[in-house]
């Protein structure tokens, strides 16, 4: 939360903005001396704006508001850099949704490990003129994750992941493998 810091100097004192007659009036200076401390934090966030609004370098805490903003829920067991990192890639990530490297960047991002996705595909054909079309016709979808020795796994979030990341009506199945 932000708020008043003792000591921090505003970098643009009230009481010399005033006529000068009042520059040199101690109650006036000593009124507006209180005001500085006040409006200092404000003049701070102010001039530091592009550093909040930045995923890489924002406070930890504004770093969830940016998350709203693009519409991210994050994870608090996951490390500054993870949350960072899925913010920053968000909008990007939004452009690629519904597709299969969409579904990779994705739970790359969620998960330490390997993403592999095998799909029935859009588009069938047949090297044999008014041949049988290889594969099935019906749409499925594999998602495989391998994780690192003792990577853990939250199957109910990926689930959640998954589904908001795919088609809605191709069903999907997820297979965790360890190693």
């Amino acid at each position: 939360m932000r708020g008043p810091l003792r000591g921090l100097a505003s970098p643009e004192p009230l009481g010399f903005l005033l006529p000068p007659i009042y520059h040199d009036d101690s109650l006036t200076q000593g009124i507006t001396a209180g005001l500085d401390e006040v409006l200092a934090p404000v003049f701070l966030a102010l001039d530091n704006l592009d550093a909040y609004l930045s995923p890489a370098v924002a406070p930890p805490d504004f770093l969830e508001w940016l998350a709203g903003w693009v519409g991210v829920v994050l994870d608090e067991t996951w490390s500054l850099e993870r949350r960072r990192a899925l913010v920053s890639e968000a909008a990007a990530l939004y452009g690629l949704r519904g597709t299969v490297r969409g579904l990779v960047a994705l739970v790359g991002l969620m998960l330490d490990g390997e993403v592999e996705v095998e799909e029935s595909g859009a588009a069938a054909w047949s090297p044999v003129p008014n041949g049988d079309l290889p594969g099935s016709g019906e749409p499925s979808l594999k998602v495989r994750v391998r994780v690192t020795d003792g990577g853990v796994v939250d199957r109910q979030r990926l689930e959640a992941v998954v589904s908001s990341a795919k088609p809605a009506h191709i069903p999907h199945e997820i297979e965790v493998v360890a190693g």
